[in-house]
């Protein structure tokens, strides 16, 4: 087991992750992150708190992608973030928080 396996937070199986999709999990101090699985199989984890509509709806978001950068858009107000930096597409003086998402044995973990 690597250090950085030691500090993660294990979310789900790998296997019930659906492309396109997200799923939220809530971490040991309260935060919460949507993970989202692409059609192309990359996992991006962030914040699941919308801070334009301030509720924790983002992991039900749609999954898309514009100009090569994936992203999800809030399923309340629309706006998309880029799933590697967190940046809202629509306004970039928004960005939310990312995290980092790993497979160790099948099962997705995320490190807070």
């Amino acid at each position: 087991m690597t250090t950085m396996q030691t500090r993660t937070v294990a979310v789900c199986e790998l296997a019930r992750l659906i492309p396109g999709r997200g799923v939220a999990a809530l971490l040991p101090d309260g935060r919460q992150v949507a993970v989202f699985l692409t059609a192309e199989g990359e996992l991006y984890g962030l914040s699941n708190i919308d801070p334009f509509a301030r509720a924790a709806v983002l992991s039900r978001g749609l999954v898309g992608e514009s100009g090569g950068v994936p992203f999800v858009a809030s399923p309340l107000l629309k706006q998309r973030f880029d799933l590697r930096t967190g940046v809202c597409l629509d306004d970039d003086s928004v960005v939310i928080r990312t995290y980092e998402v790993q497979v160790v044995d099948g099962v997705v973990h995320v490190c807070p």
